[in-house]
């Protein structure tokens, strides 16, 4: 991208410059989702968002500035989605069913994030890294969690928190973007009957 990933966004401190920052990002969702980075323009996101082109650059400076904000904005709204699902969950495993009908739901509203995220990898990979590691860690936060209170195997880590996201991710992808074909409360218990389960045959008594 043209600039470095650590260049820090421009904060509003007003209702409308938080506003006008709130309609660009979701107006670049709908560009970006629709017509990808490299199609996507300045203009029509403007247009979209219905705000001067002036103002654009009161709070990004190129369209990279904008996509890299959107990642990571994108990124938020699911964490702040899924946390209330979460949070209520009697315990950790209930949790991560919950946690995963909740991104379900997201995914069906917001089918472009699938196609912004994906494209991240070549347009700006630190964005698209952090997007995932800081996934990971909160669903490893929340297995270790479990794990202390005795809900969850002892030996839960990484690997473990990588492997569900990674089954979200492609869930999501099945069930929320290609089609709509099975209720999200069906995809959830079968994701968390798998988990406490496996998929082994039972041994028999």
């Amino acid at each position: 991208m043209e600039e470095a990933a650590d260049v820090p966004p421009k904060i509003p401190r007003t209702d409308r410059g938080r506003r006008t920052r709130r309609a660009l990002l979701d107006a670049a969702a709908s560009e970006f989702g629709e017509k990808g980075f490299y199609e996507a323009s300045i203009s029509g996101i403007t247009m979209r968002a219905g705000v001067a082109l002036g103002s654009f650059y009161t709070w990004f400076d190129s369209k990279d500035a904008l996509f890299r904000a959107l990642v990571a904005d994108l990124s938020d709204q699911v964490r702040d989605h899924v946390a209330p699902a979460v949070r209520d969950a009697p315990n950790g495993l209930a949790a991560e069913r919950a946690g995963l009908a909740a991104f379900l739901g997201f995914v069906r509203d917001h089918q472009e994030i699938y196609r912004i995220v994906d494209e991240a990898e070549f347009v700006d990979p630190a964005s698209f890294r952090r997007h995932y590691a800081a996934t990971a860690d909160r669903i490893q936060q929340r297995l270790a969690a479990a794990a202390l209170r005795g809900e969850v195997r002892a030996d839960v880590g990484e690997v473990h928190a990588w492997a569900v996201m990674g089954m979200n991710v492609f869930l999501g992808l099945r069930y929320g973007v290609w089609t709509q074909d099975a209720g999200i409360e069906v995809v959830a218990d079968t994701a968390e009957d798998m988990l406490r389960n496996g998929l082994g045959v039972p041994a028999s008594k």
